[in-house]
Formats: C-alpha cells, structure tokens, sequence
C-alpha cells in the first residue's frame, strides 16, 4: 500500500487481547511508516508528518506520551476517524480545503482542539464566522404556532406588528377564478413590506388561524385594525369564496402603525400629516386637543375590505 495515508477500512470490536500501553520511539519500528487505528479507521503515515507541529501527536510519537497498541502493531487513538485524514492533511501541507457545510467545520474543529492544533482550530474558527456573516438572514419572519405564542409575541415587541393569515384550506367553497392569483399576490406584498420595513416593524406569519387570508395590525401591543381579503359571493346555484387583493388599504395600514415604533408615544408630526385636513384654519388649545385624540381613536377602528376585483369598464 502506497503514500501517507489510506483509510482502509473501519474495524467492528472483537474479543482478544487488550491493548498495551508503551511509549513509542521514531525509529523503533524499523519503518518509516507508522500504523493508525483511529476509531475504527485505519491510517499509514511518517512519524515525520506526526511531529511537525507542536501537537498531542507530536507529544505521542516523540516518546513523551505513552501510546496503546493492539497485537498486530496498530497504534490505538480512541477518537473518531473521520476527519482524521484532513488533520493529517493539515500537518503534511500547513493548509487544507475545509469542508463546505458548517457542521463539518465544527466536527473537524472539535478534532482539531482535542489533537492541539491551534492552527486548524483558527481556520475553522474563521471559515465559520465567514459562513455565519453571509448565511445571515436580512430579516426573520416568525410564524405562530400557537395563540399564546402570537400573544407574547405582540405583547413584548417593542415594534409595531403586521401580521398576515393565510390558510387556504379555511373554505367551505370553491374559490373565484381571481382567487388563488389574489392570494399569491398578498403573500407577495407581505414579503416585500417585510424587507422594506425590516426593523421598525414586527411582521409575523399565522397558518393555523380561522380565516383565509387576513391582515391585521398592532401597536403597542393592541390591535389598530384589520383589513380582511375575503368574502362570500353568490355564482349560479352556489356558493364561493372570493378572495380580493386590496393594496392600497393595505399599504395605508402599514404606514399607520409606524406611528406606534419606539418611543411609545405617537409622533404628533406624522399623525399631522396622515390625518385629513382640518375643517378650520384654527382651533383653540382645547379643541386641537380633542381632534388629536379623535384621530388617534378612528386610527384603531377595526376596517374590513369591500373591494371588487373586476377591472374597469365591466
């Protein structure tokens, strides 16, 4: 068998003799290959490869640890074998290719520390701190699993919440034909709303409530309102569910709960500038007073779609 290192085989335990300890010497064995049983996996290198470095092998293979053997010759190390092939690697070349998936660069880290190998350890620690900054997700979208769940949330967030339901499987009836492609498109909107407003609101995703598409909005841990996109119509001897796609309603919700973002108190400015116009051109301190907390108050009026998804013209 030729070069370094071979992975032969992996080894099932058998009844016999015990392994006995003794310390082991470069040249004791007349060969410049060294025989590894590593886990169940079987290795040939040079004792050279093995003291390169100042390691727990080097410590192992120069005399001043103590190394077990079986009766055939085979050096024991009680690790598993798997990366042990590209710890040797790393010894032989000071660099390896490390494995693309992040848990086999924790595995081999792991195998690194155990055989003191400070080198490999700081590769793996940065390949896994540059896996962790491009993996990072631009924005997390929890999706409830549970009422208590969707409860705590909006309770403890510090943000404004738009929550979208859908569950298509609500109907008792058949659906329009604009139905499906209107669904999709709400999915959609959630999707990009949540990328634009990514951290100043809190959007969360229900599939297990009653509706069938329906969005709803809180601030300070309260609702503000709810645009529902369903609705029965009446075809030809039947019944079915008509699923509208209301853009702009919902549009407006969304810029209404920005309102509420931290602190807790609502910006005057921008309830100023959503609210409609004022019936005077001046009012007293009292009465500016009262408009303001009148417009806060229809801000929280639970509103409903009555849209209609024909196009113009029919």
């Amino acid at each position: 068998m030729s070069g370094d290192t071979c992975l032969t085989t992996t080894l099932c335990p058998a009844a016999g003799p015990r392994p006995k300890a003794c310390s082991f010497k470069g040249g004791s064995l007349g060969n410049k290959y060294v025989r590894l049983n590593v886990g169940g996996s079987l290795y040939y290198t040079t004792v050279q490869v093995l003291t390169r470095h100042d390691t727990m092998l080097k410590a192992m293979f120069s005399g001043r640890m103590e190394v077990l053997t079986d009766k055939e010759g085979w050096i024991l190390i009680d690790r598993c074998g798997k990366h042990f092939g590209t710890i040797l690697n790393y010894l032989r070349d000071d660099t390896i290719a490390l494995p693309k998936h992040r848990q086999e660069i924790k595995e081999l880290m792991a195998e690194a520390k155990y055989y003191l190998i400070q080198g490999l350890v700081d590769m793996c620690q940065a390949a896994l701190q540059d896996k962790k900054d491009l993996y990072e997700p631009v924005c997390s979208i929890p999706i409830i699993t549970s009422p208590k769940e969707e409860e705590r949330l909006i309770e403890s967030s510090m943000k404004p919440v738009v929550k979208l339901l859908y569950n298509r499987s609500n109907n008792k009836y058949s659906y329009t034909s604009n139905s499906d492609d209107n669904l999709l498109k709400n999915i959609e909107l959630f999707d990009k709303l949540s990328l634009r407003f990514n951290g100043r609101v809190l959007f969360i995703k229900d599939v297990i409530g009653d509706e069938i598409c329906c969005w709803s909005f809180y601030g300070q841990g309260r609702k503000l309102a709810e645009v529902c996109c369903t609705s029965i119509v009446y075809a030809t001897e039947k019944k079915q569910t008509k699923v509208e796609f209301p853009e702009a309603r919902i549009y407006e919700e969304t810029l209404n709960v920005l309102l509420y973002e931290t602190p807790r108190v609502p910006d005057n400015s921008l309830l100023e500038a959503t609210s409609r116009s004022r019936s005077q051109a001046s009012h007293s301190e009292d009465d500016e007073g009262f408009e303001l907390r009148d417009r806060v108050r229809r801000i929280h009026v639970k509103r409903y779609s009555t849209y209609d998804d024909r196009q113009l013209g029919h």
